[in-house]
């Protein structure tokens, strides 16, 4: 099969976050109500994760929005690190409701009181909210490839696809046995599957802001190709990073044989090397200082 994200599917990230944003909203409000008739813990951790989400989609769009905004002199590589700093809050975020979400379930554990769940209408909510997750994900899941912004708004739906499914099984637990405690049980489950999640995320985002080389390219690989172009002796001084996911950056120092520039031009080594970073490793925007064999040597002298 192949995935050209028709339909809404390929409508903008922004359109796609607001889409999202509406659906959870909506079952946000359903499970608070529900949580609040049926006194089920599960449900009412899976509402806050909701509700969080919904803050975090909010802020999402925000990202979206400020990452269309053109460069300008003060931010010369525009505003798509936005979408980075977007996402480090929607981790932080998973993090905080998961720590939340599990000292609630094990003080229901230890002391569960005399609340009465209603089973049938947690079920009833909970299987709405499953419903509404798998929509939202539908959505999410061919921008999410490309973007870092709307992966962490993916991922959160994904943890309430799973949260919802938790409740589910709690609720049929308790319909058919009466056994209370696996609605907190199920709480600690959404928890433990939200934290993974979020660690992940926040490893990503850690990778982008200290510009490490994004997965799936190498650096030695990369110094290979630049100096299997011809007239090229030399290469230093290289780095790779990305703006965010997607948007790879490289800049280097490239040393060419100084015969080659004068029959060739530097116009022509340039597209060379740019063509050979666009089409083996996908990099639209490169910066290469060429340096004449001469002067680097001369360069390399006086700083021995």
């Amino acid at each position: 099969m192949h995935d050209h994200a028709p339909g809404i599917r390929g409508a903008s990230n922004r359109r796609l976050l607001a889409i999202s944003l509406a659906i959870t909203a909506l079952v946000m409000v359903v499970q608070i109500v529900g949580a609040a008739l049926s006194g089920s813990l599960a449900l009412l951790a899976d509402a806050a994760h909701m509700f969080t989400d919904a803050a975090a989609l909010v802020i999402a769009l925000v990202a979206s929005t400020l990452a269309a905004r053109p460069a300008n002199d003060r931010r010369t590589f525009g505003y798509r690190r936005a979408e980075v700093f977007g996402a480090l809050v929607n981790g932080v975020i998973l993090l905080a409701l998961s720590a939340w979400v599990a000292v609630e379930a094990i003080l229901r554990l230890i002391d569960p009181g005399e609340t009465e769940i209603v089973g049938g209408l947690m079920l009833a909510v909970a299987v709405a909210g499953l419903v509404a997750n798998a929509v939202s994900m539908w959505l999410l899941s061919s921008a999410q490839r490309h973007s870092i912004n709307v992966r962490g708004a993916y991922l959160e739906v994904l943890g309430d696809l799973l949260g919802s499914a938790a409740v589910i099984v709690a609720a049929i637990v308790i319909v058919v046995t009466g056994w209370a405690p696996a609605d907190a049980v199920a709480s600690l489950l959404i928890a433990a599957m939200i934290v993974p999640r979020a660690v992940g995320l926040l490893r990503e985002v850690g990778s982008v802001l200290w510009e490490s080389t994004p997965d799936g390219m190498h650096v030695q690989e990369i110094r290979d190709h630049i100096l299997g172009t011809p007239g090229v002796v030399g290469v230093h001084d290289v780095h790779v990073w990305q703006l965010t996911r997607g948007a790879p950056v490289f800049s280097a120092h490239v040393v060419v044989d100084e015969e080659c520039l004068r029959s060739q031009g530097s116009g022509r080594v340039l597209s060379s090397l740019q063509g050979c970073l666009s089409e083996h490793f996908d990099v639209a925007h490169s910066t290469f200082q060429l340096e004449p064999a001469g002067h680097v040597e001369h360069d390399d002298a006086r700083h021995a």
